[in-house]
């Protein structure tokens, strides 16, 4: 399907329009970036914009937060959920579940609560 002449016209065309803005997009990523001589940004000009933190203080604080979270590594996760009919306290399903496969689930549990009582009668 995506060898139409069509398309295949576009891709070209886009190419082209790629190679044609090459240039000026360079020069704009130059200037965004403010690049002086030695290739380094401006730490004056990025500083107005971002704050600026140096790389030592940055590997510090991250192994201060590393000994802090030393518990077991397990995932903070919903406890109060039923893993069973996969409903929560509120009887709502997990957002990742399609509404049909809620609805499946539901018809399973309604099935069960019907299955206890039977008729009378007799058994051909």
């Amino acid at each position: 399907m995506a060898k139409s002449l069509r398309s295949k016209w576009k891709r070209k065309m886009r190419a082209e329009k790629r190679k044609k803005n090459a240039p000026k997009e360079l020069a704009r990523l130059k200037q965004a970036l403010n690049l002086d001589k030695k290739g380094e940004a401006v730490m004056s000009d990025v500083q107005e914009i971002a704050t600026v933190v140096p790389a030592d203080k940055i590997k510090k604080v991250d192994v201060d937060m590393a000994g802090e979270e030393a518990d077991d590594g397990k995932m903070d996760m919903d406890s109060k959920r039923n893993k069973k009919t996969l409903l929560d306290e509120h009887g709502q399903y997990p957002v990742w579940m399609s509404q049909r496969q809620a609805k499946k689930l539901k018809g399973k549990r309604a099935k069960k609560g019907s299955q206890g009582k039977k008729k009378k009668g007799l058994a051909w």
